[in-house]
Order: C-alpha cells, then sequence, then structure tokens
C-alpha cells in the first residue's frame, strides 16, 4: 500500500511518500519538503504565534494534495517539539485539524526516541547487537540504547542542534564566548543523564540518524546522498572535532559551500557540531555508523506492525 507521512518538526514540513507492507522495508516514491522554522515563531511566551500557525496549517495542506496526488491511501501526520513544547500547541493543532481535516499526532519525546529506535534496529538488523542510537533533532537530542526493538534506555533532552543555536550561538558567526558557553551548556546537561549509559554494557553498534549526523558524516567525506542508502557511512569523533575547529568562524552563507550542507541548516551547523561531539564523547564513541532511517520510518515501521 501507499503511504504518505507528513512530519512537522522544528525546522520542516515533510511529507514523505512510500511504498510499503508488513515485513518489507518501505520503499519511497516521492518527498516534499518546506521550510517552515516553526520553533523560531513563537512570541514571548512560547505560543506559536499567528504566522507560525497559519503557515502550519497552508503546509499541511499542500502536503495533503501532493500525497494525494502521488496516491497515497493512508496519512500518518505527526508534530514534534515545536507543537509540543508551545503553550497554544492545542490550539495549533485544532486549527490546522479545522482547515485540513489532517489531526496531527504530538510525540513525546520519549516517542520520539522509540520510535527512531526502532527505525534503527530494522535497519541495522539483529547482528548488529546491542544497540545505542544518537539522533539530533531540530528540537531535541534522542539517546537510546537496547537489546530489542524496544531500547531499555531513552532519554529526551532538549539539545537539538535549532535550539542550540536559538538559544546560545545567536551571532553569525558566533562569538567565542558563546561558544564556550554552548558547550559547557550541552556537556552539563548531557553529564546529568549519562548514568544509565554508563551502568549498562558497552553497545555492539553505535549509530547516528537525521540530518545533522548525515550533514556532519558528509563535511567529514562520507559519500554524498546521491550514492544512495546502502553505500556504508561513518562519523568518527576526531572528524567531528575537526569540522568544529573549520566551521567556527564561518557565517551560515560561507558553510553552505561545504558538502552535503543546505541553506535551510547551515546555522545550525556548528551547534549540531557541538551536541554531537559531546554526546559521543561522554558516552565514550570514537566511532559510528550513519542510519538513514530515522522517526519517519519508525512511524511507518510501527503503523504497519499494528495493521498485520
Amino acid at each position: 500500500m501507499r503511504l504518505g507521512v507528513i512530519d512537522v518538526g522544528s525546522n520542516t514540513v515533510h511529507l514523505l511518500i512510500v511504498d510499503a507492507h508488513h515485513g518489507a522495508a518501505p520503499i519511497p516514491a516521492t518527498s516534499h519538503k518546506i521550510l517552515l522554522r516553526l520553533s523560531e515563531h513563537v512570541d514571548d511566551e512560547g505560543c506559536i504565534d499567528e504566522t507560525g500557525a497559519r503557515d502550519l496549517a497552508r503546509f499541511v495542506a499542500e502536503c495533503l494534495e501532493v500525497a494525494e496526488n502521488q496516491g497515497a491511501e493512508e496519512i500518518l501526520a505527526f508534530a514534534t517539539s515545536a507543537v509540543r513544547e508551545a503553550p497554544n500547541g492545542e490550539q495549533v493543532l485544532a486549527r490546522v485539524r479545522a482547515e485540513t481535516g489532517v489531526d496531527l499526532r504530538v510525540l513525546s519525546g520519549e516517542d520520539e526516541a522509540r520510535l527512531t529506535f526502532l527505525a534503527a534496529r530494522r535497519w541495522a538488523g539483529w547482528s548488529a547487537g546491542k544497540l545505542l542510537v544518537i539522533d539530533i533533532g531540530g528540537g531535541s537530542l534522542e539517546l537510546t540504547l537496547g537489546d530489542d526493538e524496544d531500547p531499555d534506555i531513552a532519554k529526551s533532552l532538549m539539545l537539538g542542534a535549532g535550539r542550540v543555536t536559538r538559544e546560545l550561538l545567536a551571532g553569525d558567526p558566533p562569538t567565542a564566548r558563546e561558544i564556550k558557553e554552548a558547550r559547557r551548556h550541552v556537556r552539563a546537561t548531557l553529564a546529568k543523564e549519562i548514568r544509565p549509559y554508563a551502568k549498562a554494557s558497552a553497545p555492539d553498534t553505535v549509530l547516528g540518524t537525521s540530518k545533522t549526523m548525515r550533514s556532519l558524516a558528509r563535511v567529514a567525506g562520507a559519500a554524498p546522498s546521491a550514492d544512495g542508502p546502502y553505500v556504508p557511512r561513518r562519523l568518527r569523533l576526531a572528524d567531528v572535532t575537526s569540522t568544529i575547529a573549520r566551521i567556527t568562524p564561518m557565517t551560515a552563507h560561507e558553510r553552505v559551500e561545504l558538502p552535503g550542507v543546505s541553506s535551510s541548516r547551515a546555522h545550525q551547523l556548528l551547534a549540531g557540531g557541538i551536541v554531537a561531539e559531546a554526546a559521543m564523547d561522554l558516552l565514550g564513541v570514537q566511532e559510528l555508523k550513519i542510519c538513514p532511517w530515522a522517526l519517519r520510518e519508525g512511524v511507518l515501521l510501527r503503523y504497519l506492525d499494528l495493521m498485520s
């Protein structure tokens, strides 16, 4: 069957159309992405403003039209941290529902972590053994560890690349003081949550997911996305550290010239590097593999499981 997934994230509204059935890997048919940066459309109280709510409803309607034109039989729609944390999130959801008929499901941070882990596990397979997954989104960082399809440890921390950029790295390029404070904040926040991972036995395989990890790997020399999802891609801690040093003096406009860095994500690449470096270092990870599946695939796989 042909399914559509509408993912309302902190940066983008992303529609993925796949052909899928239970027991098989979802095959992407088409993708439609719109830059919204919903997390930046907030007022002093943290509420999503009129422009953000209006554009969200309009973009969801646009995704729905594309999905219908592509023959999608079902639409799975969800929202993450930007809507989850907004005090007026319910009103925004009601507006989207009234104007488009789409009922956005708001995922908790733990939901995000567990669904991403499911996707990573299915991608890596059982031969990967105990799996540690590091997922850096726009609004949050998810860390999961486990032997099965449901992780034993799943944490969602407010350390997304977009959030760290917005709150701590406002300069373009950021000042040395801003960078120092960002590093301190990220590491202090992570250090409070590391103990369960440190007490567990070491993972057999470590995976990094989502756009930030893919961009960091590409800057460090990994194969481009055009080479397909099955080409092995790795990211070393040393590569992340050298990338941070390389891009620190760059403006967002200059970072766009780097391989794999889009104009919509260039401004938060440094923050993503700082979060990735801290997570890998504190978790004792010297190298990880890039996994092309993440939250959207996890949502699809869980739906197919429930339908079987």
